[in-house]
């Protein structure tokens, strides 16, 4: 899944990319605000449409549905592959080290039940590491990708927005109460418009489907993750 952050991110970035075009589509006088770059935590709202109708797009379906999200995850799921495995193969060590101690700790001494479970416990830490390290380094290339996608595809969107008529376009990428959007017409919803025409413009080739995987080993202890799209990091 994209993360909590990464929503944040792309949130964060759809305003300044949107805010950044409406502001060149006018012109500005020396004096004015626009002239000077604004800070992060000071960004100027997005300049609303002069259109009526009010529109819907899934922001993170639209950069990883499209043809060149969709090649760049897969090359980033490829890159990860033996990352995968070496984790797969800690987990089926630990989880051996962990069936000879329920079946043995009646038949070991105190010392050496003692030694196997600590034994266990050093490596339920490394794996448990290695796990968190992997999902973070997953998930900041992760966000890279979608950062670029979404600095290229932003203008498109109030493109199109502004040649159909629209006022305003929202962001249905998380579902309401976490969204202010509690529901949506699917006639409303640009997605896959904006998707086909950045499709184009990019020229980049629907990628091969790529065959599913079963999945990776998690950290002991911790809850399972929302299931993301359209993946999720290697656990």
């Amino acid at each position: 899944m994209i993360s909590k952050f990464l929503r944040v991110l792309l949130a964060t970035a759809v305003t300044f990319a949107i805010s950044a075009l409406a502001q060149t589509g006018s012109a500005a006088t020396p004096s004015s605000p626009a002239a000077t770059p604004a800070a992060p935590s000071s960004a100027a709202p997005a300049t609303t449409g002069t259109g009526t109708k009010v529109g819907a797009i899934n922001i993170q379906e639209a950069i990883f549905g499209s043809n060149e999200g969709q090649r760049d995850l897969q090359t980033l799921q490829k890159k990860f592959e033996p990352k995968q495995n070496e984790l797969k193969g800690q987990n089926d060590e630990l989880e051996g080290l962990k069936k000879q101690l329920t079946a043995q700790q009646d038949k070991l001494n105190e010392e050496a039940l003692a030694t196997l479970k600590k034994q266990i416990e050093a490596k339920q830490k490394v794996f448990d590491r290695s796990v968190q390290d992997a999902q973070e380094d997953f998930g900041n290339q992760n966000q890279e990708i979608a950062t670029r996608i979404l600095q290229k595809m932003a203008p498109m969107i109030v493109k199109y927005s502004q040649e159909n008529g629209f006022g305003m376009i929202v962001d249905t990428s998380k579902p309401w109460p976490q969204s202010n959007v509690l529901w949506w017409g699917e006639t409303i919803d640009i997605t896959k418009a904006v998707v086909d025409a950045y499709n184009v413009q990019s020229g980049v080739a629907a990628p091969a489907a790529a065959a599913p995987k079963p999945a990776a080993p998690k950290p002991a202890g911790t809850a399972k993750p929302a299931t993301p799209k359209p993946t999720e990091p290697p656990k």
